[in-house]
């Protein structure tokens, strides 16, 4: 089984403890089918392979699903601190719900970058992928419960419940986890960047290894890491580094 089969199965399991029925058909429902029912625009690429930022964090195939997955677990850490810390009371059915679902339909935003490698946002779609998401739990009769906190995840609007601001939290520090970590990674085989294009061989090395492997190596076994890199990039030809990558 791929890195990536394994991590639609565990945010699936995770989506099958929600205990408040409700909620948990209309996440199950949105994870198993994904697509916006309410748009005849098609997305360009496929959930499991897209990016949660190209460029910024997460940027290769699959980092949406790391993304996902980091996000609701910290939300539940965080879950725990604001209950037994500062006492208020969360429903963390609503708050994996939310983690769950927060950044879904980004995959229609992108699409692949042929020139550079990986992937680019896309020209000719017109909607917010967290707008795209309150839409298509009003179509699919979502609980209003569920609307609210999403709405409130990224920001938009002011957070009025406890639940919206835990995932907002998690979403920011996962986002510069993630970001910190391929940047460092990057950073550690700088050396390598006038013969090859490092986030390709990056792409390329977590599509194959998963990440936790690879990211495991990067403060456990850096020199492993810094000559696996280097044997990617001879074994794809020494990729030249493109201009303005």
């Amino acid at each position: 089984m791929s890195w990536v089969e394994e991590f639609k199965r565990e945010l699936r399991a995770i989506a099958e403890r929600i205990e408040d029925r409700e909620v948990r058909n209309v996440v199950l429902s949105i994870l198993e089918k994904p697509e916006l029912s309410y748009s005849t625009t098609t997305s360009l690429i496929k959930l499991e392979e897209s990016p949660a930022a190209p460029r910024k964090h997460h940027f290769f195939t699959g980092g949406l699903l790391l993304h996902t997955l980091s996000v609701v677990r910290v939300a539940e850490a965080i879950s725990r601190i604001v209950e037994e810390v500062y006492g208020i009371k969360v429903n963390r059915d609503l708050v994996v719900a939310a983690a769950l679902l927060h950044d879904i339909y980004k995959y229609y935003q992108y699409v692949r970058d042929e020139v550079y490698g990986g992937y680019k946002m896309r020209e000719d779609w017109y909607l917010a992928h967290h707008y795209a998401l309150v839409g298509e739990l009003v179509v699919r009769r979502a609980p209003e419960r569920l609307i609210r906190i999403v709405s409130e995840v990224h920001g938009d609007a002011p957070f009025t419940t406890i639940e919206g601001l835990i995932v907002h939290l998690a979403d920011s520090l996962d986002a510069k986890l993630g970001e910190v970590l391929q940047n460092t990674v990057l950073s550690r085989v700088k050396e390598l960047e006038s013969t090859c294009q490092l986030h390709r061989v990056l792409d390329r090395l977590i599509a194959e290894r998963g990440p936790r492997e690879i990211f495991s190596l990067l403060f456990e076994k850096p020199d492993e890491l810094r000559e696996l890199v280097a044997k990617t990039c001879l074994a794809s030809g020494g990729v030249q580094r493109e201009e303005g990558h």
